[in-house]
């Protein structure tokens, strides 16, 4: 892609910030929006662009002699100390009530490709580094779950944790503990010291059909596909669930072990089951890269036979000291590659098109389709994203046309069979008001949008779930299911109307019981005492996120002069531009925004303002490891109290790292850096006393 350099690099910039989004959705969240073609797609671009950017300044990669350096080092990129996600693996992960653990060793993602003429380049590259002619391969299923480490201790399992960004990952161990299939201890009479495995957490085809008819006959929420059943039971916090789930772990690589590691991933696989481990069913080894290929294709055939979901199939070199000399990328090994399959497509036809009203009041189009099963989940909606995507598409109420479920995950109309048109479609047309406000609607670039805000029911009950979320005002247990109750019911129509919510009211509600109310309104109650960026970010205001949110409060200081300020005095800041001006002026001149956001302050809203005179104005303070005064949450609110800023990560300009017992790698990038380090006590000390 030939462009000039302001351009490119706002193109890395977005690619990079997008790809992190998707990561989160996928790896942390379980909720993926794009298919894994379309991932794969954005994380190509984002490369191509990178080492176009890295020969017009005149290096070779991002990460100059990064052989020398750790596998997941931060490095500064345009200004940027988070690495590109073409150099990290999954998600952070989110604070829950699982506990953040390290893993025993990096649990890297692997690198995919979609056709033969790629698998052969893959061979040919592995026998080029290695110098040798032939080379065999173990194959295995690409089991579509959650990946897992094991963690055995003298035979015993002892641990349990989810990938998360590839360092550390959520400990799951109790959840594991219930599944029926892994062992709590290891087959044989000498167990070694230490042995952890990776493998993938998954649901049988069968088991999630099965799940989903509970979850449809009760009234809840059904799985989108077997992969988001398995990620969210293992995230429950009542065991009892996951053992009725029916979840399967089965493992395929060794991360860590005290004994002599076995020198083939044949016999790795072997030692596995030799431990009573359920092990990745059906590997073979293949004697070269054409017999990798035609398994590759036997089980493209079967795939739709089998038990469990797989979206390709894995090819790793066989021989250990083979894998260890070809080494690793940032992310992914160069000794194995995960050669997808094409994605499952079904033919169907469009019932109607309805349009779904998003927070800021977009409209997208959605396919209404006479249920098909695609790949054993049954298909019954299909995005269409905007009415340019509709004209491309030429697709009409009526049509029949070819669903895909992309990358296994996401369902999307690739084709409309014109064909098999017999002139009774119709062609669909965007209303000309909201269908939920009956407002005019307004067209921007390829989207129509309604401009009622939260005057809007279908906008409003996405709001109320925002400014309940927890970069938010952190209402936990207010979550969009219950949102979508609670107005229903009509004991919320408005964002104040959160404060006002009784006890009594609550529990005549279903699936509602003392202790489940008792803590909704203690969190509504905590809610009370925000921060003036948090309340700006909840607000929804378009094109308003956390960071800009934090620049307005600091800039305006309170509420009353961010309400009348002009929009010239909003260009004057440097991170705004025309565009968010316009909607932060906008949003504060609505008559309705203007009483909602009295009645919030009326209810006993406040803000805590950031001092402008405490002990740590202007400073930046990383913390690392477990404190023993407090949690790292409770140690961040007081930096803010004292004026200053907590950061999650290391950057160049990190005043302070304060360190706890077993501090992670924050500590390693703070040294490079020549970052200030203070032990807790110092810190606490000098600061906080």
């Amino acid at each position: 892609m030939k462009t000039n350099d302001n351009n490119l690099e706002k193109r890395i910039k977005k690619l990079q910030k997008e790809i992190k989004k998707h990561n989160q959705l996928y790896y942390t969240l379980g909720k993926p929006v794009i298919s894994d073609l379309e991932y794969d797609k954005l994380l190509k671009e984002l490369a191509t662009l990178e080492s176009e950017y890295n020969s017009k300044i005149g290096v070779t990669t991002l990460f100059p002699d990064f052989e020398k350096k750790s596998l997941f080092e931060s490095l500064k990129v345009f200004g940027q100390t988070k690495p590109s996600p073409t150099r990290t693996v999954g998600a952070p992960i989110n604070k829950t009530q699982f506990s953040k653990v390290a893993h025993t060793a990096p649990m890297l993602s692997l690198e995919s490709i979609t056709t033969k003429e790629e698998c052969l380049k893959f061979d040919a590259d592995c026998k080029k580094k290695l110098g040798v002619e032939s080379l065999d391969y173990m194959v295995e299923p690409k089991l579509d779950g959650l990946s897992v480490e094991l963690v055995y201790e003298n035979g015993v399992l002892t641990r349990a944790v989810t990938r998360g960004d590839g360092l550390y990952g959520e400990e799951v161990t109790s959840n594991i503990k219930v599944i029926k299939t892994v062992p709590c201890n290891l087959k044989g009479d000498n167990p070694p010291r230490l042995l952890a495995l990776r493998g993938e957490i998954i649901m049988h085809i069968a088991d999630f059909q099965a799940l989903n008819k509970i979850q449809a006959e009760s009234g809840k929420e059904v799985f989108a596909n077997p992969r988001n059943a398995a990620s969210g039971s293992i995230r429950q916090l009542d065991s009892s669930i996951i053992a009725r789930r029916k979840l399967h772990v089965y493992c395929y690589k060794i991360l860590t072990y005290s004994e002599k590691m076995p020198d083939t991933d044949e016999k790795i696989i072997e030692l596995i089951k030799n431990f009573g481990v359920p092990y990745v069913p059906r590997a073979k080894h293949c004697a070269g890269i054409m017999d990798a290929i035609n398994y590759h294709i036997e089980f493209e055939k079967k795939r739709d036979s089998l038990e469990y979901e797989i979206d390709g199939v894995v090819i790793n070199v066989n021989r250990i000291d083979y894998q260890e000399k070809l080494g690793t990328r940032t992310n992914n090994p160069h000794w194995a590659i995960a050669y997808k399959f094409e994605p499952r497509k079904e033919i169907t036809r469009v019932e109607n098109i309805v349009i779904q009203v998003g927070r800021t009041g977009v409209m997208t189009p959605v396919a209404l389709l006479k249920p098909v099963e695609v790949g054993g989940v049954t298909v019954s909606r299909a995005t269409l994203h905007n009415m340019d995507e509709i004209a491309k598409l030429d697709i009409k109420i009526g049509d029949y046309v070819r669903v895909q479920r992309a990358g296994d995950v996401i369902p999307k109309v690739t084709e409309v069979l014109k064909e098999r048109r017999d002139g009774d479609e119709q062609v669909f047309h965007m209303p000309l008001k909201c269908p939920s406000c009956f407002s005019l609607l307004e067209k921007e670039d390829v989207f129509y949008r309604c401009l009622s805000g939260i005057s809007c029911p279908a906008q409003l009950k996405e709001s109320i779930a925002h400014y309940a979320s927890k970069g938010a005002c952190d209402i936990e247990g207010l979550s969009d299911k219950t949102v979508e109750q609670f107005y229903d019911e009509g004991l919320v129509s408005r964002f104040s109307d959160i404060y006002n919510l009784k006890k009594e009211g609550l529990l005549r509600l279903e699936g509602w019981k003392d202790k489940k109310a008792d803590n909704l309104l203690n969190a509504i109650e905590r809610s009370k005492n925000t921060t003036l960026d948090r309340f700006i970010f909840a607000m929804g205001i378009r094109n308003v996120g956390k960071h800009i949110a934090n620049i307005l409060s600091e800039k305006f200081l309170n509420l009353e002069r961010l309400m009348s300020c002009s929009i010239e005095e909003l260009m004057e800041i440097k991170e705004i531009g025309p565009e968010t001006a316009q909607s932060i002026f906008d949003f504060f001149n609505k008559e309705n925004h203007k009483e909602e956001i009295k009645r919030l302050l009326f209810s006993g809203v406040s803000f805590q303002n950031k001092k402008t005179g405490g002990k740590l104005v202007g400073k930046k303070i990383v913390f690392t490891g477990v404190l023993s005064k407090m949690s790292r949450k409770e140690a961040e609110k007081l930096v803010e109290n004292e004026g200053g800023e907590a950061q999650a990560n290391v950057s160049n300009d990190t005043d302070f790292l304060v360190i706890g017992e077993n501090p992670g790698s924050k500590l390693d990038d703070a040294r490079k850096k020549g970052i200030k380090i203070l032990i807790e006590k110092e810190f606490f000390s000098q600061f906080m006393e």
